[in-house]
């Protein structure tokens, strides 16, 4: 028999290379996932940097409570991109009771903080639809210099 220089198929290793559902523009400054660099959120998407005079004044007292996850310090965004939702459960938190449901990354599958599905106190309204990132999985990215 002949010898070949090519490996069979059945041992040729195919490798899937990453691939992210949503990449953000690189005009703007980002948050991705620390473990790998999946974009998460944009820096518009904090609500603490949302504009406006009522929403700075609003802001202001936000940015005055800290938000707090399992690991550490946590913002909070309007909007995320590359992130799986598991399902809604009821926990108490420091500011009362929720309905949150785990945010993985779609990439990586880290879990990387909740998403508040309802608030059961009205003060907590505001959080309704929004998505706590733990600082500890975010690194920032473009224009942060």
């Amino acid at each position: 028999p002949e010898l070949s220089e090519e490996p069979p198929a059945e041992m040729v290793k195919m490798t899937k290379s990453k691939t992210f559902q949503a990449y953000l523009p690189n005009c703007h400054r980002t948050y991705s996932c620390i473990h790998c660099r999946a974009h998460l959120a944009n820096h518009d998407e904090l609500i603490s940097k949302a504009s406006g005079f009522f929403r700075d004044l609003i802001n202001y007292f936000l940015t005055k409570m800290s938000f707090q996850g399992s690991q550490g310090r946590a913002y909070l965004f309007n909007s995320v991109v590359n992130v799986g939702c598991g399902p809604a459960e009821e926990r108490v938190l420091l500011t009362g009771l929720h309905a949150v449901a785990d945010i993985y990354c779609e990439n990586c599958k880290t879990t990387l903080g909740w998403k508040y599905e309802h608030a059961f106190e009205s003060s907590q309204k505001y959080k309704e639809g929004k998505f706590i990132i733990e600082l500890a999985h975010m690194i920032k990215d473009n224009g942060w210099e």
